[in-house]
């Protein structure tokens, strides 16, 4: 009787055994698709945030007002009929976006991808050289623009300072938009 419940033993460990080695496959298999997962999961994290890094350079902007007083960052639109037109706005804010924001005229077609010049302002003298230098793409640009002046510089280029605080920025009596004729970008 022994002998015959041997085998019947056997055959029974073998089977929680090979049970047991896929279970433990399946498992094996899942954390490594788990690891994958996190792993592009990660990649792809890192890609989304070097796009949002990507897009602030150009001019991501988000309509909030500054959080404390130190971020306020005051700045004059001087429109095409001469206007004086002051607004604050916060460390970090692009030019461009704030205009929108506060109903000034600068029509930005290209929404600040660097493809228009129709955000063209001239910088006050006295602030023109705390702004960073224009990069190569941004000169190009400028060579297309009509009233072209030596303090000319793409709104949307523009990103607030603290050390900008009062800066004028005048608006060109006319822009060309070569981009998308008509198209008027609305404040998202």
């Amino acid at each position: 009787m022994t002998f015959i419940l041997r085998p019947l033993i056997l055959k029974s460990t073998l089977k929680k055994t090979l049970l047991s080695i896929n279970y433990f496959n399946e498992m094996r298999n899942s954390l490594v698709h788990t690891s994958k997962c996190k792993f592009y999961s990660s990649i792809y994290n890192s890609q989304v945030a070097s796009l949002k890094i990507l897009a602030l350079l150009h001019g991501e902007y988000e309509m909030q007002d500054p959080k404390t007083e130190a971020d306020i960052v005051n700045i004059t639109y001087v429109d095409k009929t001469g206007k004086k037109i002051p607004v604050k706005g916060k460390v970090g804010d692009n030019v461009l976006y704030l205009a929108h924001r506060y109903g000034i005229e600068m029509e930005g077609a290209c929404e600040a991808s660097l493809a228009c010049t129709t955000c063209h302002v001239y910088v006050h003298y006295d602030y023109l050289n705390k702004l960073p230098q224009a990069e190569e793409q941004e000169e190009d640009l400028l060579d297309l623009a009509p009233f072209l002046k030596e303090n000319s510089r793409l709104g949307c280029q523009i990103i607030l300072t603290k050390e900008l605080d009062g800066i004028v920025l005048e608006l060109p009596k006319a822009t060309r938009n070569f981009y998308v004729d008509g198209h008027t970008p609305a404040p998202h």
